[in-house]
Order: structure tokens, then C-alpha cells, then sequence
């Protein structure tokens, strides 16, 4: 009984440093490219685009959201915000490495705006569990957003706010989404790219609060 709750206590909390796996030097191997759209999953991406993290629980189900959102030219599921480098998708199970299952959305900002993909993120899931979405208990499920512009962290934290004061109108607890600048994004195995696309039947734990965000509109946008 104390192994269990011992497990249990670690996957909800992040590990430090010297807690953390070794992970490894170099990449592991994965797709070069996206299962529906046929397009390279690895940089260089076209000139113009840009580059958005999402955290929302498993990713498998998150990724199925963005790929199918019109303007997002290529979407990966990776392992971001933690300490192993190159991790695997057994080693960040064990929250031993204290990253997110991730997805990366690749987009062009002229057909669709990151405020529409804020609005999907904050809609599609439950941003006020912790470290946890659902019945999928653990650091590896934690809300998060990873930006990579001063512009992204500005309207992610504007919307963030914006949301919280939706979800209290609506009786529901505060956010505990991260919101950093985009760390190492790890991608993941080749069967985890684009899972719901070769397995239409698996499972998919998203599931949001019901609550409609609008998205703050930036100045001079």
C-alpha cells in the first residue's frame, strides 16, 4: 500500500533534477512526416508560419483537434516542460521526467489566429484539475501553454484571465495551466504521431468544461 501511494505522490508531483531520469543525448526515432497531411513534421516549416504549444491531458486527442482546425499546416506530439532530455513515452509514464504530453501546431497566422487556437485550448479540456485531465492522473497531464513569441505569452495570459473570470460566473475552480516560454519540445515515438488518424477507435479522454472563452482581441489587431 505505501508503494502505491508512494507512485502515486510522484506522478503528481514534478521531479527535481536529481530525481529525474537521464534520458539520453540524442533524438529517439520518430515520423518525418504527418500521417494526413503527408507534410514534413520537422523544421524548416515554410516561411511565415509560426509555432504554438498546447498542453491539454493525452495527446492524442488534443492533436486530432488542431490538424483538423483550417490554417494549422502541420501538428507533432512531443514531451515538453520537464528535466530528461530525449525522453521516451514509457519514461515520462513514470512522471520521472517532469514533462507534458504535448502538441505542437504549426499554423499560418493569416488563416487562422492564435486567439482561435487559445479559444480551442481553453474549450476542449478542463484547465483547473492540476496535474491531472480526467480519469489520466499525473504531471504528464497538466494543462500548459509554451509560447514562442512575447506576442503568444501576452495574449495567452490575457485569455487565461479572461477564462478564469468566465469559469467563476460558471461556480467552477481556478486555472492551474502553466503558461511559459516554449522549453525543448521533444517529439514523440512514430506511433504516437497522429494515433486517432491510424487507430479511429482509440481512446481519446478530452473533454471540456462547457464553459465558452472569449478570447481577448490584441491591440492594433
Amino acid at each position: 500500500m505505501f508503494f502505491l501511494s508512494d507512485m502515486l505522490n510522484k506522478k503528481l508531483k514534478l521531479p527535481t533534477a536529481k530525481e529525474a531520469l537521464p534520458g539520453r543525448e540524442r533524438a529517439i526515432p520518430t515520423a518525418s512526416k504527418h500521417h494526413v497531411s503527408k507534410r514534413p513534421l520537422h523544421r524548416p516549416y515554410p516561411e511565415g508560419l509560426e509555432v504554438a504549444y498546447f498542453g491539454m491531458g493525452c495527446f492524442w486527442g488534443a492533436e486530432r483537434l488542431f490538424w483538423e482546425t483550417p490554417g494549422v499546416w502541420v501538428t507533432a506530439v512531443g514531451y515538453q516542460g520537464g528535466v530528461t532530455p530525449n525522453p521516451t513515452y514509457q519514461e515520462t509514464c513514470t512522471g520521472l521526467t517532469g514533462h507534458a504530453e504535448v502538441v505542437m501546431v504549426v499554423y499560418d497566422p493569416s488563416e487562422v489566429s492564435y486567439a482561435e487556437l487559445l479559444r480551442i485550448f481553453w474549450e476542449s479540456h478542463d484547465p483547473t484539475q492540476g496535474m491531472r485531465q480526467g480519469n489520466d492522473v499525473g504531471t504528464t497531464y497538466r494543462s500548459a501553454i509554451y509560447t514562442t513569441t512575447d506576442a503568444q505569452h501576452a495574449e495567452a495570459v490575457a485569455s487565461k484571465e479572461a477564462y478564469e473570470n468566465a469559469l467563476a460566473a460558471a461556480g467552477r475552480s481556478r486555472i492551474t495551466t502553466e503558461i511559459e516560454p516554449a522549453p525543448a519540445f521533444y517529439f514523440a515515438e512514430a506511433d504516437h504521431q497522429q494515433y486517432l488518424a491510424k487507430n479511429p477507435f482509440g481512446y481519446c479522454g478530452l473533454k471540456g468544461t462547457g464553459v465558452a472563452c472569449a478570447v481577448p482581441v490584441p491591440a492594433g489587431a
